[in-house]
């Protein structure tokens, strides 16, 4: 297999505002994929082609470079990028792809707004990750496709499916959704469920820049600020491992998991001498506490047989 040709920047953009971000009365009468962009979207989406531009072609980039976009099916993403592509000439763009798997998070057909409104206050309650929306998809599901998507962009670009002239600098750019987004970056950065939960929403037409490192690895702490990373709900371990990949060498195992084991290992254990012989079961005690148990659920199906005849 060829050298695998490394995009210099991975970009996530959320689509620009829509009629149904200005009134959500706009769901119950339209189908989520053919909620079209308000012309104040319009122009956000027209301002960020510029600063696209501006960010590709600048801070020592190749003058040589190229864009592929990957793009959500929906009408506002699509939408999107036609703007954004008023300030790109043709030779810049080497393809784009409609991408099914980084379409918006499903909350079902025709939404009515005081049922949402309850259905979200219950998403709350219950954790945005694993709530699932009648009819429609929770953000794990979202996770499942958007992971598929991304072993999938893996492919186009080890195979060079992207076309790109070895002498260009190529750029990727995704235009999906707020969660989708957000999705994306978990998978990528192997965040916990936890972290996810911390994360907040892109705004409209919101940038979020993955750099390409000087050892091969991506970080979004190249393009953008502690106080951005902060203001995304990104936690101070998880700003610092995006300084970590910076120099980081892909084939490193970054230490930085420890809080995250120090939630089911006990760290004080540092040798086997340490593991107190009382919290240790034998192969007796756990056959005891089987028989125990065994004898309870014989107790029940009794109990449960006497009350049917």
């Amino acid at each position: 297999m060829p050298n695998r040709l490394l995009p210099k920047h991975i970009i996530l953009v959320r689509h620009g505002e829509s009629e149904g971000n200005k009134d959500p009365s706009a769901y119950t009468t339209t189908p989520d994929h053919k909620i079209s962009l308000t012309e104040h979207g319009r122009a956000q989406a027209r301002l960020a082609g510029s600063r696209l531009r501006d960010l590709i072609s600048s801070n020592g980039s190749s003058q040589d470079w190229r864009v592929y976009f990957y793009v959500s099916p929906y009408e506002r993403t699509r939408s999107t990028l036609r703007e954004i592509g008023k300030s790109l000439s043709k030779k810049r763009v080497i393809g784009v792809r409609e991408e099914c798997r980084i379409r918006e998070q499903d909350f079902g057909n025709f939404q009515v707004e005081e049922r949402m409104r309850i259905t979200k206050e219950t998403r709350e309650k219950f954790g945005r990750f694993f709530y699932r929306f009648p009819e429609g998809e929770s953000a794990a599901d979202v996770f499942d496709r958007v992971s598929s998507f991304l072993e999938s962009l893996w492919r186009d670009i080890d195979l060079n499916r992207l076309n790109n002239d070895p002498s260009q600098e190529l750029n990727l750019i995704i235009i999906s959704h707020g969660l989708a987004s957000r999705v994306f970056l978990m998978k990528w950065f192997k965040w916990t469920v936890e972290q996810f939960e911390q994360l907040y929403n892109p705004g409209n037409c919101e940038i979020r820049v993955m750099k390409l490192g000087p050892s091969g690895e991506y970080s979004l702490a190249i393009h953008h600020t502690d106080e951005e990373l902060r203001q995304w709900g990104l936690s101070p371990e998880m700003i610092e491992d995006q300084k970590w990949r910076i120099k980081a060498n892909k084939t490193d195992l970054h230490d930085n998991c420890k809080p995250y084991l120090n939630s089911f290992f006990d760290r004080e254990l540092d040798s086997d001498e340490d593991v107190k012989e009382g919290d240790i079961v034998s192969d007796n005690e756990f056959e005891d506490v089987k028989e125990e148990n065994d004898s309870d659920n014989e107790s029940k199906d009794i109990f449960v047989d006497t009350n049917l005849k």
